[in-house]
């Protein structure tokens, strides 16, 4: 029984640390020696993510207030640029995902997470089928939105599976 216990506090230490993980300058070799630096995409965390704070705003539909998000510069300055992000699919509709923290049976719809613990993804193949709970990494350029209460707080457009497919 320790055993088992064991193993899978290994296994979920693993997840974790491959999740703190960031990238690096990666040199490509030219001819004649010369080399060229090319950026990876920057990663994302769900610990970053988890950087957020509410302020509660009236709005049209909402006259007695909503709770908008207040998006942290780290992350502001991510908008509309390349990253890569890992986590586990949860399917919105036939055509829909989105990539969650937690699996299914824990993520943001039943009740065990907040709003950013989930990201819309909309994929460069739109005709993508991928599985319940399948973890997998995509690429694609991070969105955040701070304004309309009725869509995700983050995005991942023009999205990859990169790992996990």
């Amino acid at each position: 029984m320790r055993k088992t216990y064991l193993f899978f506090a290994l296994i979920v230490s693993g997840f974790v640390l491959m999740s703190l993980g960031t990238p690096s300058d990666t040199a490509v070799n030219k001819p004649k020696g010369e080399s060229t630096y090319i950026t990876a995409n920057d990663t994302l965390t769900w610990k970053l993510l988890a950087q957020i704070k509410y302020l509660k705003k009236p709005s049209k539909d909402y006259p007695e207030g909503v709770m908008y998000p207040v998006i942290n510069p780290t992350l502001k300055a991510k908008n509309k640029k390349p990253v890569t992000m890992s986590g586990f699919i949860v399917p919105i509709d036939n055509k829909n995902y989105a990539l969650s923290k937690n699996v299914f049976a824990s993520c943001f719809f039943c009740g065990k997470a907040g709003p950013e613990t989930i990201m819309g993804l909309k994929f460069k193949n739109p005709n993508i089928k991928l599985k319940t709970d399948q973890y997998v990494t995509v690429e694609g350029t991070f969105r955040y939105n701070d304004t309309d209460v009725d869509d995700w707080i983050y995005h991942v457009d023009n999205a990859v599976i990169t790992k996990g497919n």
